[in-house]
């Protein structure tokens, strides 16, 4: 088996890497990053041979950082996958619930979890960097009185102690993840069955500019999963569109839909081709 030094944003144990492990499954070396920038610049400098970011979650809407970044960097998505985001309260083996006073997590996560603290108000929210990074700090320095909010990866690579299992206030909470190799890199994207087109373009800002350009998929019966406009920085009150098509590049119609597409805008990337999730 061919392993692929794989680039995600947080520590191990992150939700990220579950993404990960869905992508690439024990193929993948996970190399955490502090920061999405350095995640990309990874990959593109031949660091890692993968990545793995975040671009949507339910409740909270678009990784707007993130799509700024796949126009910047000239990546290709040949992937995606949703995890279930599933918050665990995770203490040091040993210290039992009555003992918990203060709570360590991400803001997001924290938030995430307001009902669980509104029928516990003893415990203090104390936010941190990282999710996967609460427990690990926690077990490095052996709390007694504090826990963590976290996944369940995380409490099995640091140690740690699962107290109490999904305490997030929305079960229906999931966030998207692509996975993004350089582009001309021959490795076969996971995954069969229908198949989903990123792109972004912008249009020239006259009445009905966006309208015709959404034609081009319209006309030809193709269907927009998504879209979502970016300032175009150095051009006050323009814009991009990202949109995702439900059509593979290789079809007739949706060659010919990025042709016409391609006639109307002032630019036009395709970002990537590629199995859609489940």
């Amino acid at each position: 088996m061919k392993r692929i030094r794989t680039a995600f944003q947080g520590e191990l144990g992150a939700f990220s890497q579950i993404a990960v492990k869905q992508l690439l499954g024990e193929a993948a070396v996970p190399l955490p990053c502090e920061r999405f920038e350095q995640v990309f610049r990874s990959l593109s400098e031949g660091t890692a041979g993968a990545a793995v970011i975040p671009i949507e979650n339910t409740l909270h809407g678009s990784i707007h950082e993130n799509y700024d970044h796949l126009l910047n960097f000239d990546l290709q998505i040949q992937g995606e996958t949703s995890v279930r985001i599933i918050h665990n309260l995770i203490a040091c083996p040993g210290v039992k619930w009555k003992q918990i006073r203060r709570v360590f997590s991400h803001p997001v996560a924290l938030n995430q979890c307001l009902d669980f603290f509104a029928a516990h108000p003893q415990l203090e929210k104390c936010p941190f960097y990282d999710t996967a990074g609460s427990v690990k700090m926690m077990m490095a320095e052996n709390l007694q009185d504090a826990a963590a909010i976290a996944s369940s990866m995380a409490a099995e690579i640091y140690g740690g102690k699962i107290l109490k299992r999904s305490i997030e206030d929305d079960r229906q909470n999931f966030t998207r993840f692509f996975l993004l190799r350089r582009r001309g890199d021959s490795s076969a994207a996971p995954g069969e069955g229908e198949r989903k087109t990123s792109l972004v373009f912008t249009t020239r800002n006259t009445p009905g500019a966006l309208f015709r350009a959404l034609s081009a998929f319209a006309l030809r019966d193709l269907s927009l999963t998504k879209i979502e406009s970016r300032p175009l920085r150095g051009k006050p009150w323009e814009y991009l569109f990202y949109v995702d098509v439900l059509a593979d590049t290789r079809d007739s119609k949706m060659r010919k839909a990025l042709g016409h597409l391609e006639e109307l805008a002032d630019f036009l990337k395709v970002l990537g081709c590629y199995p859609r999730g489940k």
